[in-house]
């Protein structure tokens, strides 16, 4: 009789530590991975272009963005998981290249998710990036350089280092994974980033 109870309690036990690690906010990354800047707090956000989720989630995350900690620094990454993703990421790199990137983020989006463009080929990006002023010997340049290949190149490899399968993704310093389903919705994802800044911002005797 006293084994069956110490058997039905530690049966409890497991149910209780099972049912509290299934409810957390995020996923603890192992082994963690290192910062690109150990002086401050990275948040990255995994994303594509071609995603809803990503679209829906950009307005909290530029919002969150305003008001964000000056501790913590902010990295974008396009995730590649497919040729077009992949495609989409080089348009990314690109933009950033040229300086513009701030110019055309948000209207990526909004031609591929509202106005059904295709963006699909380097022809197309070439006819978005001159709607945004950009010269074609100026994008060709940029999109064709060692420096785009060279991040597309990396990008390739992040998601899998992190872990990440689906989109919207975030990564907070480097430990934590955060996506809407762990969360709870993606309205979470916004609280449990500036949960895990806290207490990343604490020293660690605390």
């Amino acid at each position: 009789m006293f084994k069956k109870a110490v058997f039905v309690f530690l049966m409890a036990l497991g149910t209780m530590g099972l049912s509290q690690a299934e409810s957390m906010p995020y996923e603890l990354l192992s082994p963690a991975q290192p910062t690109q800047n150990p002086d401050k707090i990275e948040v990255i956000e995994f994303f594509w272009y071609g995603c809803p989720h990503c679209y829906s989630f950009e307005p909290m995350l530029a919002e969150w963005l305003k008001n964000k900690p000056d501790n913590v620094e902010f990295i974008r990454q396009p995730a590649v998981f497919s040729k077009l993703w992949e495609l989409h990421a080089k348009a990314y790199y690109t933009a950033e290249a040229l300086g513009v990137l701030d110019k055309v983020h948000a209207d990526f989006f909004d031609a591929i998710q509202n106005k059904r463009q295709k963006l699909v080929d380097k022809d197309e990006l070439a006819e978005f990036f001159a709607q945004h002023g950009v010269d074609k010997a100026a994008f060709e340049a940029a999109y064709d350089s060692f420096l785009v290949d060279a991040k597309l190149r990396q990008a390739r490899a992040m998601a899998p280092r992190y872990g990440v399968s689906g989109v919207p993704a975030i990564i907070v310093n480097g430990k934590y994974k955060i996506t809407a389903r762990l969360a709870g919705s993606q309205e979470n994802m916004i609280k449990v980033i500036n949960d895990l800044i806290e207490r990343e911002s604490k020293p660690a005797a605390e």
